[in-house]
């Protein structure tokens, strides 16, 4: 069975690249072969003939540039909306299928594999198929990422719930500080804490920018499980 973690979010733009890149380089620091995959991106940027996927482009580079970007990111799109519109604009018709075809290729049995999804855990992905889905065929436990700020507690918990029905395994949440000057009276952390049953990781916003003990303790913790 293929070892690693699915990297979703609550929604769209919380941050889940940001958080797999730094995770990236805390398991290439303990001398694990990563596999990045990001199956699907939209909002390419067109260089000539060539789609760019610039979130793909850093798990690669996480990752040290060991694969291919057309391994790392199999379907490239264009229009920054979700992925199912986007290839529909493009002329194209995903499948589930197709994308967890381009997550396990040239996977080794010794690889640990990162994938990070599109938009939130509900998000669709393909006419037929949600991130959900996805994370579910690949078995992967879940690594699901919010934004701190106002509504992050439902948005877990909505979240960690739909994880935990479909039988997956919820690794961590991370709440992943983007606004500097957020309002301080609000404390999410304490929040997740009382309800979650699992892992929290809170990051800073300057996050990459000196240790990060919860991070690194996640990755040593995945690194054990090899």
């Amino acid at each position: 069975m293929t070892r690693g973690l699915f990297i979703t979010g609550t929604d769209t733009g919380v941050g889940k690249t940001r958080v797999g890149t730094l995770l990236i380089r805390e398991l290439v620091g303990r001398d694990m072969r990563i596999c990045a995959r990001k199956p699907v991106e939209s909002g390419c940027i067109r260089h000539g003939s060539e789609l760019v996927p610039a979130d793909a482009l850093a798990l690669r580079a996480a990752a040290g540039n060991r694969e291919a970007l057309d391994r790392v990111c199999a379907f490239p799109l264009e229009a920054p909306v979700s992925p199912t519109r986007a290839a529909a604009l493009a002329g194209q018709s995903l499948s589930l299928e197709q994308l967890i075809a381009a997550c396990r290729q040239d996977v080794g049995a010794e690889d640990f594999l990162v994938v990070e999804g599109a938009g939130g855990f509900l998000s669709p992905l393909t006419r037929d198929a949600l991130n959900a889905d996805l994370a579910r065929r690949l078995g992967l436990p879940v690594l699901l990422v919010t934004a701190d700020r106002l509504g992050a507690v439902h948005q877990v918990l909505v979240a960690a719930e739909a994880v935990e029905r479909r039988g997956l395994t919820l690794a961590a949440v991370v709440l992943n500080r983007l606004d500097p000057a957020l309002d301080p009276r609000l404390d999410n952390a304490a929040e997740l804490a009382h309800w979650l049953r699992g892992t929290l990781i809170a990051l800073p916003s300057q996050a990459g920018a000196g240790p990060l003990p919860q991070l690194a303790a996640l990755a040593e913790m995945l690194a054990r499980d090899r």
